[in-house]
């Protein structure tokens, strides 16, 4: 039998005793950079901000505080979202 392995949610607290996914809610997996692992709730987004992607706050990026983590949609699977590198 697989095991199921619980993914964190980008955004979630630290101390969260959940911070998994939600029933009923629809997340993109961040692939690569500093967010490597993480899911993205992405429920309620349009068609055209799906395929624009995110610019993502994080303090563990290239720039640190402040910084943000770029991630798409990756071309012939979207479910995944690859880093496109980190901007101030």
């Amino acid at each position: 039998m697989d095991e199921v392995i619980r993914r964190r949610v980008y955004g979630a607290d630290h101390d969260d005793p959940d911070p998994g996914p939600r029933p009923g809610r629809e997340y993109r997996e961040l692939v690569g950079g500093p967010l490597d692992g993480l899911l993205i709730d992405v429920t309620g987004w349009s068609a055209e901000r799906l395929a624009e992607g995110a610019l993502l706050p994080t303090e563990i990026g290239r720039y640190g505080h402040g910084g943000r983590a770029d991630y798409g949609p990756r071309p012939d699977d979207p479910r995944l979202w690859d880093w496109r590198g980190d901007t101030p």
